[in-house]
């Protein structure tokens, strides 16, 4: 039976803003791991994208945190800008139960003379990628002396990119007198190594994996490459699949699948660590208020990334590592609910299907493609489609109010809108296909309580 928040000593306004916030009973990483962090022990916890560790660590962090004091007090790193993001807001949410917590992001394609004068007002928490981090400590923006925790998430990812060494050098300006949280998907020698050199007596704590726990159906097809965009095409209409993952392992063929499949009527997009930041950032925004419904991506990119409900994934390339496979198709199944993975492997990936099986202790069919028939019927575009608003949270808007716009001045109803997503001067906001090509305001600008605002239809 799992355990409730209040068993744990935090105080009462954490714990109703944590019930207003859905989190009823802690998930087995946050059971296991947060009565030591909140006793201050420094630990490595195995455990994965989706397992509620963010929490946990926010959670113990926030409860340490003393907002008086406007210095950095702790700090995460994580693998890439998208996840630091992710981390970001779920802390900015965790620490509504207080006011005044500044949470700030440091990571690449974002401007660094806001980021300095962030710190220089004063920032509590910092939630960065490694090379940006250091970045700022060089140019003498970042002072970490009165840092008490740092966090170091997707451990084993940001050693798999090379950042070692940036690790290192950004520790040496931490106080050797903190408390070190690790969180890794897997636990290799160099992540055990990263442990012993940066951690003190810390506690090991294991999760099972979503992907054990989740249903996924997986298929298996021999299949060479000239053939995967139609079968990708016979896959998705036979299964009747609403939206999917397909992975590649190259940044280049993410943008030849996405545009082939395009080609064949599908609303894909690409997604890999070559695009500017804000197109990466709309491409995922598109993607999960379903204006997209087929995203092709990169590992690297989609590291971190959490889309629920996702039916299926496709592998275009089979990966040569047995757990990236196993992490790919841990993004769909989740929640209780069954998924599809399909895995086309070409006659020189041979030894990478035999290693995936290996790993997961399973055998496995190479089915026959013969049995793919694409359905001409299905229809192979997302329902949605995506109005970019000129303005945010610096203008003080709110998802409500562009509910009330659209419905003053287009008479939109609510079943009509769709997601909404509210950035500091951008906002974007998912229409239903048929409406969304009927709207025409003057000058394209649309009215949010007194002001008008420009928009431009994605």
């Amino acid at each position: 039976m799992p355990k409730s928040f209040s068993t744990l000593s935090l105080n009462k306004k954490m714990l109703n803003n944590l019930d207003q916030l859905g989190y009823t009973s802690m998930t087995p990483v946050q059971e296991e791991s947060l009565p030591l962090l909140l006793m201050g022990q420094d630990i490595i916890a195995q455990a994965k994208t989706g397992s509620g560790k963010t929490a946990a660590f926010g959670i113990s962090l926030l409860h340490h945190l003393d907002v008086s004091e406007a210095k950095v007090q702790a700090v995460v790193i994580c693998p890439t800008r998208e996840l630091c993001e992710q981390v970001a807001n779920e802390l900015r949410r965790l620490a509504r139960f207080k006011d005044n917590i500044k949470v700030l992001t440091l990571v690449g394609g974002e401007a660094v003379y806001p980021q300095k004068i962030a710190l220089e007002k004063g920032v509590h928490i910092i939630v960065g990628t490694p090379g940006r981090i250091m970045d700022t400590i060089t140019k003498g923006h970042l002072h970490l002396e009165e840092v008490e925790t740092l966090v170091l998430d997707e451990a084993d990812r940001m050693l798999d990119m090379g950042f070692h060494d940036d690790i290192a050098a950004i520790i040496r300006h931490i106080p050797a007198k903190r408390q070190t949280l690790l969180f890794s998907a897997t636990f290799e020698t160099e992540t055990k190594q990263l442990s012993k050199k940066f951690q003190n007596d810390a506690q090991f704590i294991k999760i099972e994996s979503d992907e054990a726990k989740a249903t996924i159906s997986q298929h298996f097809y021999k299949a060479e490459k000239d053939k995967r965009v139609r079968l990708i095409e016979a896959i998705i209409s036979t299964n009747k699949i609403s939206s999917c993952i397909v992975f590649c392992n190259r940044k280049l063929t993410c943008d030849e699948v996405s545009e082939a499949l395009r080609e064949k009527g599908f609303d894909a997009v690409s997604l890999h660590g070559d695009m500017e930041q804000k197109e990466r950032n709309e491409v995922l925004t598109m993607f999960s208020n379903q204006s997209k419904n087929i995203l092709v991506a990169t590992d690297v990119a989609s590291r971190g990334l959490d889309i629920k409900d996702l039916p299926a994934i496709i592998n275009y390339d089979i990966t040569p590592h047995p757990e990236v496979h196993m992490h790919r198709i841990g993004r769909t199944g989740r929640m209780g609910k069954e998924g599809l993975a399909f895995s086309f492997v070409g006659s020189k990936e041979m030894k990478f299907f035999k290693a995936i099986e290996e790993y997961s202790a399973k055998t496995y069919v190479l089915e026959n493609t013969k049995d793919l028939r694409s359905d001409k019927g299905f229809d192979r575009t997302a329902p949605m489609r995506t109005l970019k608003i000129l303005g945010g949270k610096k203008d003080k808007l709110r998802p409500g109010d562009f509910v009330g716009a659209l419905s003053g001045e287009l008479d939109f109803t609510g079943d009509t809108v769709g997601k909404i997503s509210v950035m500091d001067r951008m906002s974007y906001i998912a229409i239903e296909k048929e409406k969304f090509y009927s709207i025409q305001l003057k000058d394209d600008r649309l009215k949010v309580k007194k002001n008008r605002y420009r928009y431009i239809k994605l």
